[in-house]
């Protein structure tokens, strides 16, 4: 088994070794049956509308999928029809998982596919149907070559908060599996990365009094308030808050403003919804930084009559690094948040996708068919790869 194993990371590196030539070309990556089903697979998922909250249909689908390929499939509910997907072979506690999310974000867009220019779209074809339609195509051929030591997990959430991951990660009723090794699929252009900013979020809310605005001095404006608020965050967010080599700087994001109900109304509600992503430091540190910036504008609002308050959204997390040490990957760092930190356990950890985060979330979300072929590939080479790093595989005598 041990040298049939060897034989197998011999071909995928291989052509692993010589992708970026392959996929310039039109020299087949898979076997036509196994490109067939990895496309087929992946276009069911996407056809199904998975938008947060509503992953019920697509959940169920592939559950159904995964008994009809012979695994075990436990179905865990994180809230009422939505459901977290664990599917393993002969045994539920495996050295190895593979994870990715099935849920995606709004709106929905049909799934299509160009078959002059083999490009793929519609909503979650990158983010991240791709991922799971290739994971569950490596781990399927490779169940035999790595003694069935393979779970898979697609949990529900990952968009808005990562609600599937952790509810997976304190799933009290049935045993926590102490996995060794974690892969975890996202759009990365078919690199490993090797880390991802943390993430913060908040919101500002301000109540002060209504008036006629032709009377102004008889009310308190919550749009006034949030805009001072705001300038001293635009302040901190040029000159004060961390930044990395690693990761660059740490970033603020306005994300939604609004406050009013008219133009000649004194405003008496307002409100901000910001995200930081951070390069560096940790949330606690970069929410002191955040307070302390807006403490005068807070004691100005009390003495007019209004109120100024932050409502974290959280405890956030720090920078996440994430073993990327497996040969001839290309490998990066990207700014986006992942469910990566989520997991609870001491495992190493990859992060590895077909797509780019670059069209993800947009009108024109879409990949070829030659990356998800390779993303088969190269999943089964970090499975294998980081299965030998654990001594876990042995020659049998």
């Amino acid at each position: 088994m041990f040298r049939h194993l060897a034989f197998v990371a011999l071909a995928i590196g291989a052509a692993t070794a010589s992708r970026q030539v392959s996929i310039q070309t039109h020299e087949p990556l898979l076997p036509e049956s196994t490109s067939t089903e990895l496309l087929d697979l992946h276009r069911k998922l996407v056809e199904i509308d998975s938008i947060t909250n509503n992953e019920h249909g697509v959940g169920q689908w592939l559950a159904s999928y995964l008994r009809k390929k012979g695994l075990t499939v436990e179905t865990q509910e994180v809230a009422k029809d939505r459901y977290n997907i664990l599917a393993y072979g002969s045994k539920r506690s495996t050295t190895i998982l593979v994870s990715s999310h099935i849920d995606t974000v709004p709106p929905f867009w049909p799934y299509y596919y160009n078959k002059t220019t083999d490009v793929i779209g519609g909503r979650g074809s990158v983010d991240a149907k791709g991922s799971v339609a290739a994971q569950i195509i490596a781990v399927l051929g490779l169940r035999e070559h790595l003694r069935d030591d393979l779970s898979l997990l697609f949990v529900v959430g990952e968009e808005t908060g990562g609600d599937g991951m952790r509810a997976f990660s304190s799933w009290s009723d049935r045993p926590q599996p102490n996995y060794e090794v974690v892969v975890f699929g996202e759009p990365t252009e078919g690199k490993l990365v090797c880390g991802h900013k943390g993430i913060l979020g908040f919101t500002l809310n301000v109540k002060g009094k209504a008036a006629h605005s032709g009377y102004p001095w008889l009310g308190v404006s919550a749009n006034d308030v949030l805009i001072e608020a705001l300038g001293k965050l635009l302040e901190l967010r040029e000159n004060g808050l961390p930044w990395s080599e690693k990761y660059g700087n740490t970033t603020m994001n306005f994300g939604k403003i609004e406050g009013g109900v008219a133009a000649n109304v004194v405003a008496e509600t307002a409100s901000a919804k910001i995200a930081v992503r951070l390069a560096a430091g940790t949330p606690k540190t970069v929410r002191k930084l955040i307070s302390s910036a807006i403490s005068d504008v807070e004691v100005r609002a009390r003495k007019l009559g209004g109120e100024l308050n932050i409502e974290w959204q959280g405890e956030g997390y720090p920078p996440v690094n994430i073993d990327c040490d497996i040969e001839y990957f290309d490998t990066m760092t990207v700014n986006y948040g992942t469910d990566v930190p989520l997991l609870a356990g001491d495992h190493r950890r990859y992060l590895y996708g077909p797509g780019s985060i670059f069209v993800a979330h947009s009108d024109h979300e879409a990949l070829k068919k030659k990356e998800l072929e390779q993303a088969v590939l190269d999943y089964r080479r970090i499975i294998i790869e980081a299965s030998r790093m654990d001594h876990q595989y042995q020659p049998e005598l």
